[in-house]
């Protein structure tokens, strides 16, 4: 087995990393940051979300498992405190594999494409943006405010959680719609709530773009010259190493 280690940066992470590191090698795992079959996050969420974009090409390839040392571990199966359970685990167990799939963004006019596993916001602070929303090729609404957040089931209890939208459970795979700031008055209506859309939907978004950005997970993408940009389920997936059962709802639980 090869596995590598990707850790949030802080001394303490740091340490837990390299007793991680020292015990799997001694148990006769290969460490490998370039062909990893598992790969090791030591932190919390922005740490699983960093590794994860770092074998964004790899993901049919490799798997993922989280240790909590940061300030918030959804995607976590562990805490520090656990690191013996952990390792017992790691070495006697067999994981079963969950996959949840990602979030592509296309940009026709750029000829581009990328990923979001939590979400992908169309936003700017400096301007109000008019967009026009279509859902597998039908109009939906115009919307007018600060932009348009769409999360994966995964990502609902992220910025959509903050945006008032739905928290999803985890083995209902959708996407979801929300609107940022939405302005409305007598003269201009918006859905204002979240929607909540079958995965295989495909959302495209038309608009002047010019002084908004794209910002998927911890990322950004330069958006400010395209006027259409295409928001449907990838069909890269990210799959996770269960070597115990962790509930949802415990998960949900921590969150808050």
């Amino acid at each position: 087995m090869r596995f590598g280690i990707i850790d949030r940066g802080d001394d303490n992470s740091k340490a837990v990393s390299k007793r991680i590191k020292e015990a799997c090698k001694e148990s006769g795992w290969e460490f490998s940051m370039e062909a990893p079959d598992l790969i090791i996050s030591v932190g919390g969420d922005g740490t699983m979300l960093r590794s994860i974009h770092a074998y964004i090409d790899q993901l049919d390839q490799v798997s993922f498992v989280g240790i909590h040392t940061g300030t918030l571990g959804f995607f976590t199966d562990y805490t520090q405190n656990e690191i013996n359970l952990f390792l017992n685990d790691l070495c006697k167990r067999r994981p079963s594999i969950e996959a949840f799939p990602m979030l592509e963004i296309v940009l026709p006019k750029k000829q581009e494409k990328f990923y979001a596993f939590n979400e992908v916001r169309i936003e700017t602070i400096g301007k109000t943006l008019s967009l026009d929303v279509y859902i597998d090729q039908e109009f939906f609404e115009n919307t007018t405010g600060s932009g348009l957040c769409i999360s994966t089931q995964f990502g609902s209890t992220a910025v959509n959680r903050a945006l008032n939208g739905a928290v999803v459970d985890s083995d209902i795979q959708v996407m979801q719609l929300c609107e940022i700031m939405p302005i409305s008055h007598h003269n201009h209506h918006s859905l204002r709530n979240p929607y909540i859309m079958r995965q295989d939907r495909e959302i495209l978004i038309k608009g002047d773009l010019t002084y908004a950005k794209g910002y998927y997970d911890h990322l950004t993408h330069d958006i400010h010259d395209v006027n259409e940009i295409y928001v449907r389920t990838s069909e890269k997936k990210v799959r996770f190493a269960r070597y115990r059962t962790y509930s949802y709802l415990r998960r949900l639980k921590n969150l808050y």
